[in-house]
């Protein structure tokens, strides 16, 4: 079964770029394009995509606002990042949106296609750069408390301690597998302490639980 999704960019050259891209993909179906954020949120209410791939500065409404209101509307619509921008503001913002994964421009066919599939099966994703500059940032006075154990725990008093531990792991960027290893769990233990979690906080993917201890 092929995984739907809108294209969203204010540069017509690079849309069908993308689509003629994407198209050579075999699981993967363009419904639709976009060259503006109020576009983009009309066009997901109209063809019910899986994964939109979104541009962030565009003319009427950006990127930003546009994934806000889809992901309130569309929860089962999973927004996926495309842009120039990686710098820490574009991409906290972008998160806090509902974003589930960013990726800059200079991706491939392959890890854009790759990105498409993980954020379409409820995974978060992010390149090289941007998972650096969320690391970077997460230690950053300016942006955040250094999330260590102690911290999660004060600002997050409702989540147990291995709650809290497997939340630290996530905004450092490992995944389930990896926090299984460095806490000696299983791998269904930590998906269970993950959904716990997130039920918690009020969150429904990596990303935006990674955005809210930006905060």
């Amino acid at each position: 079964m092929s995984i739907r999704v809108l294209v969203v960019d204010d540069q017509a050259i690079v849309r069908d770029g993308l689509v003629t891209v994407l198209s050579l993909v075999p699981d993967l179906e363009v419904v639709g394009e976009a060259a503006d954020g109020a576009e983009a949120v009309a066009l997901v209410a109209e063809h019910s995509p899986d994964v939109v791939l979104m541009d962030l500065r565009m003319p009427v409404v950006d990127g930003p606002t546009a994934t806000a209101q889809i992901t309130a509307a569309h929860p089962e619509v999973a927004v996926l990042v495309l842009t120039t921008f990686a710098d820490d503001d574009s991409i906290v913002t972008a998160l806090r949106a509902g974003a589930r994964g960013y990726l800059t421009k200079d991706a491939g066919r392959v890890e854009i296609a790759t990105a498409i599939r993980a954020v379409a099966s409820g995974q978060s994703t992010f390149d090289a750069a941007v998972g650096a500059r969320l690391i970077a940032a997460l230690g950053s006075p300016t942006l955040s408390t250094p999330p260590t154990p102690v911290s999660v725990r004060e600002r997050f008093p409702d989540l147990t301690p291995r709650e809290a531990d497997v939340l630290e792991r996530i905004a450092d960027g490992r995944t389930n597998p990896e926090i299984a290893a460095e806490l000696f769990l299983t791998v269904p233990t930590v998906k269970s302490y993950v959904n716990q979690l997130f039920q918690k906080l009020g969150v429904r993917s990596r990303a935006e639980a990674v955005a809210l201890v930006l905060r």
